[in-house]
């Protein structure tokens, strides 16, 4: 069990991570939600050195000259860059707990997208030791997103979430805190920015780039018609000409690049109800499902799921939160959460 530290202890503060391919939000217990950044780190090739880290190296993507690099060391949800998120994790780690100096590193609760392999955790909880954390436990996003929008995993009841992150769609059926049944697609906000990259290429004969895409997805995507047309200018290259252009794309556009994906959302979600047990069914089609990540913003979402599903479906309070929220009360109540939720590697002290 872990002890409660004293507020102005010289020990470390607990950390709740949220590490997603988009974004990483950290929860300090005690003090909440205190950072949310940008999984991008900006690296000099010539010299080996970060430059940027979080908001200031995501500016700088597609704009670096040829020796800086700014990369995502996240790819669906997992490490693909071990040393750059080292860096992340270092830098968020260090900022979350402020200047004060502690004796010992923090005990993190990461999450991580369910059916990840044992190589990829073990990645995950070297990353986060070489980084500085003294303990490092694995939580599985679903369950971390289902502990902080409060649904009640505990009991013999079945509780349906979906978790639309950045790279990575969680569906998950929990009951007696645990998946029955789960499993993660690569259906998730940057396809959805690859899918409107694609359907901007082939209808105005323009590229563009992924911030681009991102902007466009936010400001005026939509998975249902809605009563009032959006709509916003979009620049980028002409393909033919290779100057500037631009083209002005409304909701509809957005609706007819995301099809495909939606579709595949679906029919994955519709594999886990396959799988789940039919007396669990009976909670999911009462209690309806729960959505949270950053896809959960997307208009029409909800009803689109619902229509398709036949069950209700609801949004999580603060939907972008909800992962890191539920680390974060898994930080403060160790002994009620611990067995339950965290997988603990044993760590070599360092010297």
């Amino acid at each position: 069990m872990v002890k409660k530290l004293a507020k102005n202890s010289l020990f470390s503060n607990d950390i709740g991570i949220d590490l997603g391919t988009a974004n990483t939000l950290v929860y300090v217990r005690g003090r909440g939600i205190v950072l949310s950044e940008p999984s991008v780190v900006a690296v000099n090739e010539k010299t080996g050195q970060v430059v940027a880290v979080g908001q200031g190296a995501k500016v700088m993507l597609g704009k670096t000259p040829p020796h800086i690099r700014a990369v995502r060391p996240l790819s669906h949800g997992v490490i693909s860059d071990f040393e750059v998120t080292q860096e992340l994790l270092a830098y968020l780690i260090q900022k979350a707990q402020g200047e004060r100096t502690r004796l010992f590193g923090p005990r993190v609760v990461v999450g991580v997208p369910t059916g990840v392999t044992n190589v990829e955790s073990r990645a995950v909880r070297d990353a986060a030791i070489t980084a500085g954390a003294r303990e490092v436990f694995i939580v599985e996003e679903p369950v971390a997103g289902a502990i902080g929008a409060k649904l009640p995993i505990m009991e013999a009841i079945g509780t349906m979430v979906l978790d639309i992150g950045g790279g990575t769609t969680d569906i998950a059926v929990i009951a007696l805190g645990g998946p029955v049944a789960s499993k993660s697609s690569h259906v998730a906000g940057d396809r959805f920015n690859d899918n409107i990259i694609d359907f901007v290429r082939s209808e105005f004969q323009l590229a563009i780039g992924e911030r681009t895409a991102e902007d466009v997805k936010i400001g005026i995507g939509a998975v249902l018609p809605l009563e009032e047309t959006l709509s916003r200018p979009v620049r980028g290259r002409d393909l033919a000409t290779g100057l500037p252009r631009e083209v002005i794309m409304t909701d509809a556009h957005v609706r007819e690049a995301l099809q495909s994906s939606l579709d595949t959302l679906m029919e994955a979600m519709k594999e886990v109800i396959e799988k789940t047990p039919p007396e669990l069914l009976s909670d999911v089609l009462e209690r309806g499902v729960t959505v949270f990540g950053g896809g959960a913003l997307l208009r029409g979402l909800p009803e689109l799921l619902s229509k398709m599903l036949g069950v209700p479906v609801h949004v999580a309070p603060d939907p972008l939160t909800a992962v890191v929220r539920g680390t974060g009360i898994v930080t403060e109540n160790p002994q009620v959460w611990g067995d339950m939720f965290m997988h603990e590697e044993a760590i070599i002290s360092k010297s």
